[in-house]
C-alpha cells in the first residue's frame, strides 16, 4: 500500500523566497533518495505562511530507507542545514495519508 507524507510547514511570511528555495532544492534530492515527490505547494491566497509538501511511498518501511539516505547525502544535508541557518521554518507537522481507489460504478 503506498503512503504519503503530507509535510504541513508553518513560516516566516517574509522569507517565503528563502523556503521557495529550500523546496525547490528538494526536487532532486528526494527521487534520488527514493522518495516520490508530488510537489512543494506554496501560499497563494489566503494565509500567507502555510506550505505543504506531498511525498509517496511504497511503504513507511521503503520511507525508513529514505530517511536514511536523506541524513546521508551531502546536497540534503545542507539544504536542511540552510533552513536551519535562515530560521524561515517556524514548524512543521507530519500526518500519514493513504489514497483511496476510486469509487466504482
Amino acid at each position: 500500500m503506498t503512503v504519503t507524507c503530507c509535510i504541513r510547514y508553518l513560516l516566516d511570511p517574509f522569507q517565503l523566497e528563502a523556503f521557495e528555495r529550500y523546496a525547490r532544492n528538494w526536487a532532486a534530492i528526494i527521487p534520488r533518495c527514493g522518495g516520490d515527490l508530488l510537489g512543494y505547494f506554496m501560499p497563494h491566497e489566503g494565509t500567507n505562511n502555510v506550505a505543504l509538501a506531498l511525498i509517496s511511498f511504497p511503504s513507511l518501511a521503503a520511507y525508513e530507507a529514505y530517511r536514511a539516505r536523506l541524513e546521508a547525502d551531502p546536497e540534503g544535508a545542507a539544504n536542511f542545514r540552510f533552513a536551519q541557518e535562515r530560521r524561515f521554518i517556524l514548524g512543521e507537522e507530519r500526518t500519514w495519508l493513504r489514497a483511496l481507489p476510486p469509487a466504482g460504478p
